[in-house]
């Protein structure tokens, strides 16, 4: 795999030089998968019977204010619809595509194409969403003193496979509440996002991908490297204790490092408390019949570094059962299409 030349240590020190003197008097950043993995949470797909219940017409709150409740889960309990935006239209278990984690025969697929409210087409770009159940199955939200950490390796198929449409097609991103500048606590969603750049678009001359970071603190996005070939990346998010978020990303499914670095910043200016879920976007053009660029997700891990004196134990208030086996019995609904046999 190929990147555009760009030295990820110049291209960090260039945006954390952009976010100003937050960063110089913040906490360092950290490597995302350091300190204690929280087994509750995350999913390594390997179990043959893994199913994701959809259960009814996906919530499109964003759009219309319809939550369309009880909302999609997997059978294992460890992954949800969300209520704002809705579900993939295809989520399930597929074989782990060439070049994966060592050991790893199973992964998951999201595919859509209904993106935005059940049976209407706004003929926008739209996205659903996926979240990994953390506040849930540990029965409270993560502090930031805990130094909660995100990571997650995904799959990019050939260009050919793309959607083809510049702008966003997938995202990786958590879900979590802080203090915004004017003192009120308020929900927000940074992370990363995976571009696609067209060559249909007057401005392209070829088609690639580029990464792009949310948010400098003044929420403007933040443009990153620029990817030619597709395969796997692996992609990170940590919380420091002072309410920062970090963003990481490598080519390939190695570990991340300190010079996989891609910005550090408060999103939005606001100081990150509490982490609440990790969860992933699809996106597409909602016109009733352009499927999303299909992704494969692997091993999505979530890891703390516990305070002093305090152990994983002590994060947790409920068992690790968290929601399993809510809608075992409830008939799945998945819409596979044209992606079917795409990576078997």
């Amino acid at each position: 795999m190929r990147i555009a030349p760009l030295c990820f240590t110049t291209f960090a020190l260039t945006l954390s030089l952009l976010a100003g003197s937050s960063l110089r008097a913040a906490d360092q950043p950290f490597v995302p998968g350091t300190g204690v993995k929280v087994v509750q949470c995350g999913d390594n797909f390997e179990a043959s019977d893994w199913r994701y219940v959809m259960n009814g017409a996906k919530a499109s709150h964003e759009q219309d204010g319809e939550q369309r409740p009880p909302g999609g889960r997997s059978v294992n309990g460890r992954w949800y619809e969300g209520a704002k935006r809705g579900q993939p239209d295809v989520i399930r278990r597929i074989a782990t595509p060439p070049g994966g984690l060592p050991g790893s025969k199973g992964s998951l697929f999201l595919a859509t194409k209904n993106s935005g409210v059940p049976r209407s087409y706004s003929g926008e770009q739209m996205q659903d969403d996926l979240l990994m159940s953390v506040e849930s199955r540990l029965g409270r939200p993560i502090p930031v003193s805990w130094s909660p950490s995100c990571v997650v390796r995904v799959y990019l198929p050939d260009f050919k496979r793309w959607e083809n449409r510049s702008g966003a097609s997938f995202g990786v991103r958590a879900d979590v509440s802080g203090r915004t500048p004017d003192g009120k606590t308020e929900p927000y969603w940074p992370g990363m996002f995976i571009m696609f750049r067209s060559e249909t678009t007057a401005k392209y001359e070829r088609d690639f991908a580029q990464l792009t970071v949310r948010a400098r603190p003044n929420g403007q996005d933040v443009p990153g490297p620029v990817i030619d070939e597709p395969g796997w990346w692996t992609f990170g998010l940590a919380f420091t204790p002072d309410g920062q978020v970090h963003q990481y990303a490598r080519p390939g499914v190695g570990n991340l490092t300190e010079e996989d670095h891609l910005y550090s910043s408060f999103p939005y200016g606001n100081k990150c408390l509490e982490f609440n879920n990790f969860f992933f976007n699809v996106a597409n053009m909602d016109d009733g019949k352009t499927w999303s660029t299909p992704w494969v997700v692997d091993d999505p891990e979530l890891y703390v570094i516990p305070p002093r004196g305090q152990t994983i134990q002590n994060l947790t208030r409920r068992g690790n059962e968290g929601v399993a086996g809510r809608n075992r019995n409830s008939q799945s609904r998945t819409a596979f299409g044209k992606f079917n046999e795409m990576f078997r």
